[in-house]
Formats: C-alpha cells, structure tokens, sequence
C-alpha cells in the first residue's frame, strides 16, 4: 500500500529535497567517479537502539532516482529495534542510491530520532494513565513528518496546526481581557475544540463555564497539578504543558491530568545514528 500522509504531497517533497542538494549541475562527484553502469548493492543500519520511523520516505528518494531499484524492507515504521539492526537492502544504479542517499539518510534519522526521544517519554508514563502529546514546535515544512515520527514514537498528536481547534493562550487571553471573555468569543464563534491554557487555579472556572472543552495547565508543580484535576473533577480533559522533561515527566503525569504535552519532541530530538553502507559494487 503506497505511503500517505494527510496534508502531506511526498512527491512534492522528494522532488524539492533532491532539487535542493542537486542544484544546478547535479551529483559532480557520482558522475565523475562512478561508472554509469555500475550497480550497488546496500544495507541500511541502525548503530543505536532506536524506535524506526522514515523509511518509506527513504524509499521514495532512491525510487524517485532509479525507478527500479530493488529494496527489501527488513523493520517497519514504529518498530523498537537493537544497535546494529539492518534497517532496509536495496540494489539499483550506483550513482542514483549515492546521489538520494543524503536525503535519504538525513529524514530516516530526523524521524528516527524524534520517535526514539518520544517512546523514552511513553515508556516513563506506562501505567500512569495519561496519554503523551506533541505540540506545534516543529520545524516549518516538516510538520506532517514530525508529528507522524512522534506517533510512531507511541503519543498522540495535539493540534496540527491553527486551523483545527481554538487554543486560547496567555497573550489571547490579555487582548481579550480575561480568560472566560476569551473562551466566550471563540464559543460564539462556532469553534467546536477550545483548548483554554490557565496558569492559575482561579482561571479554572471561569474557562469552564465560558464553554472551554479542554484545559492546558501550564507550568503547574504537581501539588497545584492535583488541586487543578480534583477541581475539574473529569468535566473536560487536563493536560499538564510547560518545561516537561524526562526526569519530571513521571509526576506530574501520576496527578491525574488526562495529557502530558512536551515541546522537546520535536523541538530538541537529536538525530539517530543510521547510516547505509554498500556490500558491493559492479
């Protein structure tokens, strides 16, 4: 089944990504060093225990260069996997695979690493009951990717963009004079998911009865994070946000809060080490 993703033109994107690295004269060093006949045969490796995400994008680069590249995907997306795992074999024309390699390899290991990073923060929640979300802190152009590495990774996405619910935040709030005003308008407005951000127990009623349907508590300890659930009481879902880290993380999701949103996945993920290292050449 061909690789999809809403909101996402992976043609498009593989295109743009190897225009970028070919610029105007293309790959100088496959064309000069590497015969045009010549046929190589790889594996691509995981050298760290990683969660995998990426590899039918990578796919896409080398397809898009040599259409009939043969590729036996080993792992798929989502998969926890050792330090030294082979990842995908693929065998084609030489110099289209060292010409998409980069790309290739630069998106496995983008997405590799967030999902990696985001199933550290899963396995420090197990059993708590809460649910771990990403945020919008993503990099321009690469949303789509970066929240499907973070559900590979075990959470859940939270707003894909402005377009797909109403999250009324601390400036929102100081324009529009308070938090109940705030919630009120985006009531009147039609909008159906209003994520209402409160720093405080006072603003927790008020959102409530202006019709919020979500509450984010930011910056909460986890004394204030109780007091703010047993206030709420189950009306509407709790999500604890704001300088969460993977020491910290356990806490405050044991309060009670329905989410734990935390910027850092995508934000500070670093890159997973994967490499793809040629068997033999022609």
């Amino acid at each position: 089944m061909p690789f999809s993703l809403d909101h996402f033109d992976l043609d498009s994107f593989v295109r743009s990504t190897l225009a970028e690295d070919l610029g105007d004269a293309g790959d100088i060093t496959s064309a000069a060093v590497i015969p045009a006949d010549a046929v190589f045969t790889g594996v691509m490796d995981s050298r760290d225990a990683i969660t995998v995400a990426g590899l039918p994008i990578a796919e896409a680069f080398f397809r898009a260069l040599d259409p009939g590249v043969r590729i036996e995907r080993l792992v798929e997306d989502g998969a926890n996997v050792a330090a030294g795992t082979d990842l995908l074999r693929l065998e084609g024309r030489a110099r289209a695979l060292l010409t998409a390699e980069r790309s290739a390899l630069n998106t496995v290991q983008h997405l590799s690493g967030i999902a990696t990073l985001t199933r550290s923060y899963v396995d420090q929640i197990a059993g708590t009951g809460a649910t771990l979300l990403d945020t919008r802190k993503t990099l321009p152009g690469l949303r789509v990717l970066e929240k499907y590495a973070t559900r590979m990774g075990g959470a859940e996405n939270h707003r894909m963009g402005l377009w797909d619910a109403a999250m009324i935040k601390d400036n929102h709030v100081a324009v529009a004079g308070s938090v109940g005003e705030a919630a009120r308008r985006a009531v009147a407005a039609g909008i159906g998911r209003i994520i209402v951000e409160v720093d405080r127990i006072d603003q927790i009623v008020p959102a409530l009865d202006a019709g919020a349907t979500h509450l984010l508590l930011d910056n909460m300890t986890p004394s204030v994070l109780r007091e703010a659930v047993a206030l709420v009481a189950g009306r509407l879902p709790t999500e604890a946000s704001g300088g969460v880290r993977l020491d910290t993380i356990r806490a405050i999701a044991e309060t009670g809060v329905t989410y734990v949103s935390v910027g850092r996945l995508t934000q500070s993920a670093p890159a997973a080490d994967i490499g793809l290292d040629f068997a033999s050449a022609q």
